[in-house]
C-alpha cells in the first residue's frame, strides 16, 4: 500500500503516507484553495438561493494555471464562439470554483483527520465521496503545476525530458510533485474500476 491507492471495501481506497508526503500534500491543497480564491457564501440572513442565481465572470482568468482549470466552453476563434463562451462562464463559472475548492478542502480535511503513527506516518482511508473529492484535487493539482511547467498534451517529448531534469534544475521539485501525483491519481482511479 506504500505509495499507491488500494480499494478497500465500500468503494473507498486506502494508502500510506509518510510524513513528509502528507506535508506535501496539504501544502498544494493549501495553495490550491488560495490559488482557486474564496468562497461566495451568502451572508447570514441573506438568501441562500441567491447565490444559486448570482452570475460569474464572463471573462477568462488571466493567470494560465486558473485559465486551465477554467477553460473556455467554445474557444475563441470568432466573436459569437468567444460570446457563447462568455455566456456559459457567467453561468458555470462559480459552481465550478466550488466544486474545486470543496474538493481541496477535501484533501486538506481528510490529511488533518489523520493520526500518525509513532514514525509520523498514517494510513489514509477515504469513502467513495472522498475518492471522487481527492480525484478531483488531484487532477487540479495536476494541471496547475504541468500549467506552471509548461507541459502540454500535445508536447510528449517536453515531459520525457522532464524525467532528465538535472538536481540543480530549480523546476526538479515540482516535477517530483507532478509525477507523483499522477501515480496517485493513477492508482486512485484503479481503485475505483470495476
Amino acid at each position: 500500500m506504500a505509495g499507491h491507492f488500494e480499494a478497500t471495501p465500500g468503494g473507498g481506497a486506502a494508502v500510506a503516507l509518510d510524513e513528509v508526503e502528507i506535508a506535501i500534500l496539504r501544502s498544494l491543497a493549501v495553495q490550491l484553495l488560495e490559488l482557486i480564491g474564496p468562497g461566495d457564501e451568502p451572508a447570514d440572513g441573506e438568501d441562500p438561493l441567491a447565490a444559486l442565481f448570482a452570475e460569474g465572470p464572463s471573462e477568462p482568468p488571466t493567470d494560465p494555471a486558473l485559465a486551465r482549470l477554467f477553460p473556455e466552453a467554445y474557444g475563441n476563434e470568432d466573436s459569437e464562439l468567444r460570446a457563447a463562451s462568455a455566456e456559459f462562464r457567467r453561468f458555470t463559472e462559480n459552481d465550478l470554483r466550488t466544486r474545486k475548492r470543496n474538493d481541496a478542502l477535501t484533501v486538506v480535511r481528510t490529511l488533518d483527520a489523520l493520526s500518525p503513527a509513532d514514525d509520523g506516518g498514517a494510513v489514509l482511508t477515504l469513502s467513495a465521496d472522498e475518492c471522487r473529492n481527492w480525484l478531483g484535487a488531484l487532477n487540479d493539482l495536476r494541471l496547475t503545476i504541468g500549467t506552471r511547467l509548461e507541459v502540454s498534451d500535445d508536447d510528449e517529448g517536453e515531459a520525457g525530458s522532464l524525467y532528465r531534469l538535472p538536481d540543480s534544475d530549480p523546476r526538479k521539485p515540482m516535477v517530483m510533485a507532478y509525477l507523483w501525483l499522477g501515480a496517485l491519481q493513477e492508482t486512485l482511479v484503479e481503485t475505483l474500476m470495476p
